[in-house]
């Protein structure tokens, strides 16, 4: 259970087919216990197939599509990873203005391994202190990030980690950010 409550609080987990299955449960279980509200946000409506590295998981029930949901109705939005996953979300438009729509709003933001792709184009990386699986440092770095290669990195609101080994203190991270609230440096 975690130190910090964070009871009735909107989190929006944005994801398509393809995610790295265990960076969805694992926050997804961490917001429930701290007394979160989690929310499914996809591209499409109605199932999404997660992945246990390159083999299939479990699918899950999409709550509502990312065209539908406006970031003024959570309190914080979760990326989880998964290459492929990553990959597509990276150039859905609504997935990008929605995704920039949490820094514009100084609402947390928490993205792992290869979610910070999408954090890329949404345009909000710029300056900002970011880890994520070691394949993006290149990326994140060309995007004007500081990469770093730790177990989570915590920059006004923004929680970035590289790999399911990190989940311990990345949802430590992600509810603590939740449970603070808005934060001024985090913008877009």
């Amino acid at each position: 259970m975690s130190e910090h409550s964070i009871t009735g609080k909107k989190v929006a987990f944005l994801l398509t087919d393809g995610v790295e299955q265990v960076e969805l449960t694992s926050p997804w279980q961490a917001v429930k216990e701290a007394g979160g509200v989690p929310t499914l946000v996809a591209p499409k409506a109605g199932k999404l197939q997660g992945y246990n590295g390159t083999e299939k998981g479990d699918t899950f029930d999409v709550d509502l599509t990312v065209a539908e949901a406006n970031a003024s109705d959570y309190d914080a939005l979760v990326l989880p990873g998964g290459v492929v996953n990553a990959d597509h979300l990276r150039v859905d438009k609504d997935a990008q203005g929605f995704t920039r729509s949490f820094f514009e709003q100084h609402k947390p933001v928490a993205s792992i391994c290869h979610g910070p792709w999408l954090l890329i184009e949404a345009g909000v990386v710029r300056g900002r202190n970011v880890t994520s699986y070691h394949t993006l440092e290149t990326d994140l770095r060309n995007a004007g990030a500081n990469w770093t290669d730790q177990e989570v990195v915590v920059d006004q609101g923004l929680v970035t980690s590289r790999n399911p080994d990190d989940l311990p203190a990345f949802n430590s991270k992600l509810v603590e950010e939740i449970a603070e609230g808005e934060h001024a440096g985090q913008i877009a």
